[in-house]
């Protein structure tokens, strides 16, 4: 959205059918208070459109693309052919994790005690803050410290981390473990090297998992893996405990692993 309250030309929007009529349909760009734009029947779908209620209704929510955006005569042309599947879905998922987002800022805003007008305020700080309202709360639920970290102060951040914690679900999990690592021959630290090698190896980019060894002062290297979901996470530490303790023990030393 720009500064106008007006979408960009090429912006992907939630919008939610108006009137149907037999040239197009008149949508409601959700978010943009009450805007409207048209699609004309030749962007309803790809081919022919014999009969446009047979691809749309009244009260329908689908995604479309804007191809004209014209703020002189307050007008937006749009497009639903344009729209993939794939963005259809991301775009309806971003809408909704703000549509949840908002409703637990109220939440935040009743038990702090703001007043309304401080909600929305609240909002466009934490927005410009995070890239999207959404976004705070993901944060927040990563990483507790992360709106003090961004400038933010007072006792409803307590009441925003424990809403975050308990209702959303972040993008990645992240592992956090330590190897106790001591080899007394000659390999010393290549060999010691080449187990925290091995473990990291372990990262899979097409799965989102990374695993991440650190020097904290011999004996002890800590282990970070972040993945996608638990089971991943943790599958990924069990082969990096496996690769690294399997070199270990081909020489004259000790290996030790836990994680949280």
């Amino acid at each position: 959205m720009n500064g106008e309250g007006w979408p960009d030309e090429g912006e992907f929007l939630v919008c939610t059918v108006k009137r149907v009529r037999e040239n197009g349909a008149y949508l409601t760009l959700d978010g943009y208070d009450e805007r409207e734009g048209f699609v004309f029947i030749g962007e309803i779908a790809a081919g022919w459109v014999r009969n446009i209620r047979a691809h749309i209704r009244e009260g329908q929510r689908v995604v479309a693309k804007a191809l004209r955006v014209r703020r002189d005569r307050r007008s937006v042309e749009l497009s639903i052919k344009l729209v993939s599947e794939e963005r259809r879905r991301d775009t309806l998922q971003r809408w909704k994790n703000e549509q949840r987002a908002s409703q637990l800022l109220r939440i935040v805003g009743d038990r702090a005690g703001w007043q309304p007008e401080e909600v929305g305020g609240h909002a466009s700080e934490l927005t410009e803050a995070f890239g999207t309202l959404y976004g705070a709360f993901e944060e927040a639920a990563i990483s507790p410290g992360s709106l003090q970290d961004a400038g933010f102060e007072g006792d409803w951040i307590d009441i925003l981390v424990e809403l975050a914690d308990e209702n959303i679900v972040p993008p990645f999990i992240t592992i956090r473990g330590a190897f106790k690592i001591e080899v007394w021959g000659v390999e010393g630290v290549n060999c010691i090297r080449t187990a925290l090698q091995a473990s990291e190896t372990h990262c899979d980019e097409e799965a989102e998992v990374e695993v991440a060894c650190f020097y904290d002062g011999a004996p002890r290297y800590r282990v970070e893996i972040t993945a996608p979901d638990y089971k991943a996470g943790l599958d990924a530490w069990d082969a990096a405990v496996q690769s690294a303790s399997e070199i270990i023990a081909g020489v004259d030393g000790s290996f030790q692993a836990s994680h949280d």
